[in-house]
């Protein structure tokens, strides 16, 4: 696999009341770090690394956002004082091993994802598994989205989907249960957001991008999935091209 580049998102960032406990209230500098490093038993860091890893690939399995604090109390422990030279040469092997990158999406509470490229629109994205299929339906929605102006009521989500032949009350051969998978897991994994729609009545929502699929995809790449679909040049939605080249 070939390595990506470095994302400058990949270390952590310092700084959290949440992290006071465990002693990086306060951001050492590099020299620091050097020096603790120097009293400390290599093999050990070495190992604290290879468990950081995992740590990692185990919560990417379900696309759970990571928080400091829990790499802090479940991995780092006692080796808090060159937290971040664990952190940056975690996030190397899992650029360099598994082409994934180690990417903050909220500063202040220091929540953590791990990336890598959302299906394109070349393959059979929908045919090969069920992860795929499900990142397939996931595109498909981001691009219905987009394609409205960045931000879609749920009830044109609905009948978008329905027309797909997807059924919120209906369970699904290979999604299992449609509304549960769009309204709580691709919340839960940051894919998408859904915020209430003020004075609505009944209750009306708005669906808009994650910042996973904002960090994951991008819009010249959504563009380009629908053109394809449709079998249109990407030019031929005018408003939408400029902004994805924007």
């Amino acid at each position: 696999m070939s390595q990506r580049k470095r994302s400058k998102g990949s270390g952590f960032s310092q700084g959290n009341d949440e992290d006071e406990d465990y002693g990086v209230s306060q951001t050492p500098t590099h020299t620091q770090v050097q020096r603790n490093l120097e009293r400390r038993s290599q093999d050990q860091v070495n190992q604290k690394v290879s468990e950081l890893v995992q740590f990692l690939l185990v919560k990417d399995q379900k696309k759970i956002p990571i928080k400091r604090v829990d790499i802090l109390k479940k991995v780092i422990r006692e080796y808090k004082d060159v937290y971040s030279e664990i952190v940056n040469r975690a996030g190397r092997t899992l650029q360099q091993v598994f082409g994934l990158q180690l990417v903050e999406i909220d500063t202040k509470h220091h929540i953590y994802i791990l990336t890598s490229d959302l299906p394109r629109a070349e393959g059979e994205i929908m045919h090969r598994d069920n992860q795929t299929a499900k990142l397939g339906l996931l595109m498909v929605i981001l691009s219905f989205i987009f394609m409205k102006g960045n931000s879609a009521k749920d009830g044109a989500v609905w009948e978008f989907l329905r027309r797909l032949r997807l059924q919120p009350g209906e369970r699904h051969e290979v999604f299992g249960d449609v509304k549960k998978l769009v309204t709580e897991e691709f919340v839960r994994q940051k894919y998408l957001e859904i915020t209430p729609i003020p004075l609505t009545d009944p209750p009306e929502f708005k669906y808009q991008w994650g910042p996973r699929a904002a960090k994951e995809t991008s819009k010249k790449n959504v563009l380009r999935f629908v053109a394809k679909i449709q079998g249109k040049d990407p030019t031929f939605w005018v408003s939408q091209h400029h902004e994805a080249e924007s």
